[in-house]
C-alpha cells in the first residue's frame, strides 16, 4: 500500500515538474535575444537626426539622339546613275561628289543653247558695226541685244542642269543611308543618300504641355544615354510654340555634346525639374537591405531599436523615407552590422 500511494503521488508531482521546466525553458528564450543584447558591451555609434527638407523632385522623359545638321541627298533630274563612290560610313568634306547621274540629253541642250548665244554675239557685233557706220538702226541693234540676252538665259539654264547631274555634299559629315547604287534610275525627289553632321548632335523630347511652361530656351537639363554610357547636360535650343492636341506635348530640342559613344537614333532620358514635395532624408548608409525589407537603427536613451522603413527618392547621397521614422528621430549613419534591437551604444 505505501508503494502503490508513493507511485500514485510521484506520477504527478513528475508532470508538474516537467511543465515548470518547460515554461521556464519558454521564458527564457522569450527573452533571450534582449537579455543578450543588454549583455554586450556598449557599443560607439555615430547618429544623425532625420532632416524634413523639400527635394526637388525629377521627371524623366523618353527622347532620341540626333544629328543637329542633317541632308537627304536627293536627285533634281532623271537618269541613270553612273557614279556613287561613298559607302555607308564613309567621311566626306563639303564639296565632294556623292553622285554622278548620266545627262546626254542635258548635254545636247546645253551645246545647242552655247551655238545659239554664240550667233546671237555675233549677229549683235555686226549690227553694232553697222550702226557705226549709219548703216543699221538703234532699234535694230536693240532687237539683236534681247536676242543675245534669251540666248544667254538659255544657255545659262541648261548649264544649271548639267550642274545637277553631278551631286556634292553640302557639308562635312558621313553618310548614315545609302538606299541607290549604281544603274539605278534616278528621278528628281528620289532619295539617294542621308548625310549627317556627326560633331553635331541634339536630343528631340516631347514635353508634356504641363511643364513646357516652365523651360526657356538656354536652360541645362541632364540628359541620359544608356547605350553610350554617358550622362550629359544638354542646352534648350528649341521650343514648340504649339502643342500636339493628340499627345499634349510640345517638341524641344537640346544641344548636347559630341562623343565617340553618341549616335544618332539613339534612346536617352531628359530630366525635368518638377514640384518640390516635403520629404524626410536620412543619408543612405542609414538604410540596410534585409531580404525584401529595409531598416534602419534608431538611438533613444543610450539603446537602439531597429524600425523598418519604405524609402523613395534618392537625392545624391540622401534617401527618402516614406515610413518608419519622424523627422527628428536620431538615425545611426555608421555600420550596423553588430547592431541588434535593444543593444547598448554610445554617440560619438
Amino acid at each position: 500500500m505505501k508503494s502503490a500511494s508513493l507511485r500514485s503521488f510521484s506520477a504527478p508531482a513528475s508532470f508538474l515538474l516537467l511543465a515548470l521546466l518547460a515554461l521556464t525553458s519558454c521564458k527564457s528564450e522569450q527573452h533571450g535575444p534582449q537579455q543578450k543584447a543588454e549583455e554586450l558591451a556598449p557599443l560607439e555609434v555615430q547618429v544623425i537626426a532625420a532632416e524634413q527638407v523639400h527635394p526637388l523632385r525629377q521627371i524623366e522623359i523618353m527622347a532620341t539622339v540626333e544629328a543637329a545638321q542633317s541632308a537627304t541627298i536627293a536627285a533634281k533630274i532623271s537618269g541613270n546613275i553612273t557614279e556613287l563612290p561613298v559607302n555607308l560610313g564613309s567621311k566626306v568634306n563639303s564639296g565632294d561628289i556623292l553622285a554622278v547621274i548620266s545627262a546626254d540629253e542635258i548635254k545636247a541642250k546645253l551645246s545647242q543653247a552655247q551655238a545659239q548665244l554664240e550667233q546671237a554675239q555675233r549677229n549683235l557685233t555686226r549690227e553694232r558695226n553697222l550702226l557705226k557706220k549709219n548703216a543699221a538702226t538703234a532699234e535694230s541693234v536693240k532687237t539683236l541685244e534681247e536676242l543675245r540676252r534669251i540666248a544667254q538665259a538659255a544657255f545659262n539654264e541648261a548649264q544649271t542642269m548639267l550642274d545637277y547631274a553631278t551631286i556634292k555634299a553640302p557639308f562635312a559629315g558621313v553618310v548614315t543611308s545609302k538606299p541607290a547604287n549604281v544603274g539605278d534610275l534616278a528621278t528628281p525627289g528620289k532619295t539617294l543618300l542621308k548625310l549627317e553632321n556627326e560633331s553635331s548632335l541634339q536630343v528631340i523630347t516631347d514635353v508634356p504641355e504641363a511643364l513646357v511652361l516652365d523651360l526657356a530656351i538656354g536652360d541645362t537639363l541632364p540628359v541620359k544615354i544608356e547605350a553610350a554610357g554617358v550622362e550629359v547636360s544638354g542646352t534648350v535650343t528649341e521650343i514648340a510654340p504649339t502643342a500636339d492636341p493628340t499627345s499634349r506635348t510640345a517638341p524641344v530640342k537640346l544641344q548636347i555634346p559630341a562623343s565617340p559613344n553618341i549616335r544618332s537614333g539613339q534612346f536617352a532620358r531628359v530630366s525635368l525639374p518638377g514640384s518640390r514635395g516635403t520629404a524626410i532624408m536620412v543619408p543612405r548608409t542609414a538604410v540596410q537591405s534585409f531580404g525584401q525589407l529595409e531598416r534602419v537603427f534608431i538611438e533613444l536613451n543610450g539603446r537602439v531599436r531597429l524600425q523598418l522603413v519604405k524609402t523613395g527618392l534618392v537625392v545624391d547621397d540622401l534617401i527618402e523615407v516614406l515610413s518608419g521614422i519622424s523627422a527628428g528621430d536620431r538615425v545611426v549613419v555608421s555600420d550596423t552590422r553588430e547592431l541588434v534591437d535593444g543593444r547598448r551604444v554610445t554617440v560619438k
